[in-house]
This record gives C-alpha cells, sequence and structure tokens, in this order.
C-alpha cells in the first residue's frame, strides 16, 4: 500500500475480509475528509478550525445518541455502535489536524511523538479493535507501527511540508546537525543534511521493527495487509537512505518494482 496521507492503513483492500470493509471505509472517510479540511484548498486557519469544529458536533450528537446530521455521520454512528469503537480515538485524530492548523514546529522528538499519538496511532487502534485483538501489547506495537509510517511520510514530505510552511523534523535535532531551515528552503542537501536523516531514519526504522511482531497476533488477512503495511513503510526508509536523505531532487516512493520485494520480505516476517 502506498505510504502517504491516509492511505497509511488499509482501505477496504482485498485482502481484508468484506465484513470489515465497511467499518474500514467509514473510518477513512472520517480521518481524510477531517485531514483535507486541515491541509486542502485556500481557506483561512479560522475556516479550516470550523470546519473540524462540525466534525466535533456530530461526534458529540453520536455521544448522545442522537442522529447525526449527515448522511456520512450517520453511518459512522452506526459503525461506532456495531463494533464498540471508543469516540475518544476520532476525537483524538480532530485534535490533531487542529494542530497541524495552527502548530508549524515541534521542539524535540517527544513533541512530535505526541502528535503522532493523535495524528496517526488512533487509526492503528482502530482497526486493533475491529478485530478484536485490542489487549495492551497489540495497541503498544499498534502506535509503533502508525507512529513510524507518520515519521515515514514526514520524511519523505519534508519539501512538500516547507510549502505548506510546515517543519517537522524536531527543531533540536536541526540544531544537533548544524542544519538551519534555510537550507530546506533552498532544497540542498550536504553532509550535515546526510547524517540528520540518516539518524531520522534509522530511529524511525527501529520503531517499526518494535511494532512489528502485532503482525502475528492479528487474524487472517489483517495480519498480512499490515505485514504489507509495514514493510512498504521500510522500504520507504530504504529509498531515503539510498539517496543519502536527498529527498529534495526526488520525492522517494514505492514504484512497481518494490512490490515483488516487499511482498518476498512480508512472506518472512
Amino acid at each position: 500500500m502506498p505510504v502517504d496521507h491516509y492511505e497509511n492503513f488499509p482501505v477496504a483492500s482485498f485482502l481484508l475480509p468484506r465484513r470489515l470493509r465497511r467499518p474500514i471505509e467509514s473510518i477513512y472517510r472520517f480521518a481524510r475528509g477531517a485531514d483535507d479540511i486541515a491541509d486542502e484548498g485556500q481557506i483561512s486557519d479560522a475556516l479550516r478550525l470550523q470546519g473540524l469544529d462540525v466534525y466535533r458536533a456530530e461526534l458529540a450528537r453520536i455521544e448522545a445518541g442522537e442522529v447525526p446530521a449527515t448522511p456520512a455521520f450517520q453511518e459512522l454512528a452506526h459503525v461506532i455502535e456495531e463494533w464498540r469503537l471508543p469516540l475518544q480515538l476520532f476525537r483524538d485524530l480532530l485534535d490533531a489536524f487542529s494542530q497541524d492548523v495552527v502548530k508549524k514546529r515541534y521542539a524535540d522528538y517527544p513533541e512530535l511523538l505526541d502528535y503522532c499519538r493523535r495524528s496517526a496511532n488512533p487509526v492503528g487502534r482502530l482497526l486493533v479493535h475491529l478485530v478484536d485483538r485490542a489487549s495492551e501489547d497489540n495497541l503498544r506495537r499498534s502506535d509503533c507501527i502508525c507512529t513510524a509510517l507518520q515519521l515515514v511520510n514526514f520524511w519523505q514530505d519534508i519539501a512538500i511540508d516547507w510549502q505548506k510552511e510546515r517543519v517537522y523534523l524536531p527543531q533540536g535535532d536541526l540544531q544537533r546537525f548544524a542544519v538551519a531551515e534555510q537550507q530546506i528552503a533552498a532544497g540542498r542537501s550536504n553532509a550535515e543534511w546526510t547524517e540528520l536523516l540518516a539518524f531520522q531514519t534509522e530511529r524511525t526504522r527501529a520503531l517499526m521493527i518494535e511494532g512489528a511482531p502485532l503482525v502475528h497476533q492479528l487474524p487472517g488477512r489483517m495480519g498480512w495487509e499490515i505485514r504489507l503495511t509495514v514493510q512498504g513503510g521500510l522500504r520507504i526508509l530504504e529509498r531515503i537512505r539510498h539517496v543519502r536523505g536527498d529527498v529534495f531532487t526526488q520525492r522517494p516512493q514505492l514504484g512497481a518494482g518494490d512490490w515483488l520485494r516487499i511482498g518476498q520480505r512480508a512472506l518472512f516476517m
């Protein structure tokens, strides 16, 4: 699967059991729709926050047992009730998207991880709940995978995020490796930049590996779907390392030739 935006998680993949496709599609519509409000188009920050507040109001109606105002949220209400999904996970996503509107820099790695806890981890937790495997260990491993996928997206999209005035590289790490933001603006890769990206990709790879045992705890085709997700993320990290962190010249992404390798690696996880 592509490791990009909210394609970071399975969207009714053919690998998934048919019964899971409806709830996953509903979760995806929520996450993608809210993320687009926060990120797409040419509207003011105030209007973006107002749009996200509409989503919050719909969640409040669901929590109160009222009928949501829109068909998409009516469908989501049925999914939440049928699958007993924690409503707070949806609120966490909205909190992260709202933060993206107003916060453009992160002081250190823990601060960035806290953002990922709300922007990415809820999606994985929802999937684990859907297959009734929400043990403490499984949720922790899911968090590792989802945070790693979010970080992969950050590192491959450094140049794109700069155009949105966002820098997800922790400010402390920029200082540690003697890299200034002007270097991002110029799209310039040098030895210091290579070391910075090598540090970030290795830390992200370790996080992904820490979460990988989750695939053995998920049933059937869901386990295989997540195997491919993990291997896809790891392969993009390899591509970033292969170009020595120069994500400016060409955005590292998966090509047709990568999928055979990803599939082979998924078989032996």
